[in-house]
């Protein structure tokens, strides 16, 4: 089976009118167009091209396995959470949280709220029926175009995200959370590597050349979770 980028080499659409449309959203509807898991995407009924950012992650790490309770942070427009409830299969639990509504997805609890309130952290252990085996972020900031503010600002959501995973993974756990280029800093980096067996950066082939975007891979959680 070839893959989106090789099923989609050497198509080029180009939009028949760039009328009321400002130079940036031209180029960004042609790259949206052109771009071969766009297409691919909307063929296989996944909401977001960032599927298949897990999928290549998954298939590297073998992080999704049937079975598994899973919380997806940042969860809209819901492309993770697809892709977590098919792994984890009829016996997993999988959650999906977002400060936005989302529209329903089979198999899948939605939860709408800020996961650094307690009440909301308590719904997401009670819909998942225990600790959780995987916490996923695929969250970032709105950028400023200052990379060094933009790196910050994402460190920051990673953070969060780490003090969520610290509450409700269960021992052996995995987490997964979007950084950008520069990687983790050293002190994230330090907790990271005293709490997780293997640390690791990727940058999977459907994250765009020109992002800046990576991801921090930690499996093998050594802390005891809080199984509620």
């Amino acid at each position: 089976m070839k893959s989106p980028t090789e099923a989609g080499r050497g198509l080029t659409t180009r939009l028949r009118t760039a009328k009321g449309r400002t130079t940036a959203s031209q180029r960004w509807l042609e790259r949206q167009l052109n771009d071969p898991y766009v297409r691919a995407a909307k063929a296989a009924g996944w909401r977001s091209r960032a599927a298949f950012k897990l999928i290549e992650l998954d298939e590297k790490y073998k992080l999704l396995k049937p079975g598994q309770r899973i919380v997806d942070l940042g969860a809209a427009p819901g492309g993770w959470t697809q892709v977590a409830v098919q792994r984890a299969g009829d016996r997993g639990k999988v959650v999906g949280l977002d400060l936005l509504p989302m529209d329903v997805i089979a198999g899948a609890t939605l939860l709408q709220g800020d996961f650094q309130d307690e009440a909301v952290e308590q719904a997401v252990l009670d819909a998942l029926d225990g600790p959780a085996d995987l916490v996923m972020s695929d969250m970032a900031p709105n950028t400023t175009g200052h990379n060094a503010t933009d790196h910050l600002r994402i460190l920051g959501l990673v953070e969060l995200a780490l003090d969520f995973a610290d509450k409700v993974l269960v021992p052996g756990g995995a987490f997964i959370a979007k950084v950008f280029q520069g990687g983790t800093e050293r002190e994230m980096l330090n907790r990271l590597k005293r709490d997780y067996a293997t640390v690791r950066h990727a940058k999977p082939p459907a994250s765009r050349k020109d992002s800046a975007e990576m991801y921090v891979v930690a499996q093998g959680y050594r802390g005891e979770g809080k199984q509620r």
